[in-house]
């Protein structure tokens, strides 16, 4: 579980240091990182971290995921409890890091409406569902390797962050969001960036078990019965190796 928890700490550190950050030193360097890099940015540290600790912890990096596999018997709670503090702490730190390599330059990252705050309410829950249709669909393919995960994952994380980002700063993650906010004290709107993307990622992921004819708690019942532990090892929790991550 040390491990586990690790991963995810620092696969949260590698997510916000090098997404914020290149939203940080494209407002430090006049526009040279360029919005479109950004988003790209924002992908392939995704796709990264998943190649890299998903094998370990599942490589969540994200507390909307977390919880979406906990409602969905993926998860145990104490698991997930162990989780989401480490992903907030990896953020923070990565963060903090920033603040002291390049100050408080373009609000450290955070995300925040350009419209009014239910306009990116709903924008966030959208992408968030889709993220989560896709990293569920994937959790339940067993035949989907790692890499191939990694990509399709990392892929939706910069599509939606190029077409979405400059509403509402295309989060889908409460850690990435709350990290900056934390650090530059720029609340505006946040809990937006909490109520969409967990909204979203839970009935995302509710709705692919659905359509796949997957039980909420099939998977809690199958390894019960089995007398294996659900606490995060299992192949379904697991998406980097052969599955989610976000």
């Amino acid at each position: 579980m040390v491990k586990r928890i690790a991963a995810e700490l620092l696969g949260t550190y590698g997510m916000v240091f090098a997404g914020t950050g290149a939203i940080m030193i494209d407002a430090l360097s006049g526009g040279r990182v360029t919005h479109l890099g950004i988003g790209i940015t924002f992908g392939l540290i995704v796709a990264a971290m998943i190649f890299t600790f998903g094998s370990i912890s599942g490589a969540h990096i994200n507390p909307a995921v977390t919880v979406a596999f906990t409602i969905t018997g993926r998860l145990k709670w104490t698991v997930a409890a162990c989780y989401i503090p480490a992903q907030l702490a990896g953020g923070i730190l990565a963060s903090l890091t920033l603040y002291y390599l390049l100050g408080s330059t373009a609000s450290m990252g955070a995300t925040l409406p350009a419209g009014s705050v239910p306009q990116s309410l709903v924008l966030e829950f959208i992408l968030t569902f889709i993220l989560m249709a896709i990293i569920m669909s994937i959790s339940l393919e067993p035949r989907v390797a790692g890499p191939v995960a990694a990509l399709a994952i990392g892929g939706t994380v910069g599509l939606e962050a190029i077409f979405a980002g400059p509403i509402s700063g295309a989060s889908m993650n409460p850690a990435r969001s709350f990290a900056p906010a934390l650090v530059g004290w720029e609340w505006h709107g946040h809990w937006a960036y909490w109520v969409g993307p967990i909204a979203g990622a839970a009935l995302g992921a509710v709705t692919i078990c659905w359509l796949k004819g997957v039980g909420i708690l099939e998977g809690v019942r199958a390894k019960n019965k089995q007398g294996v532990d659900m606490g995060g090892a299992d192949r379904a929790s697991r998406p980097a190796a052969r599955s989610e991550g976000d």
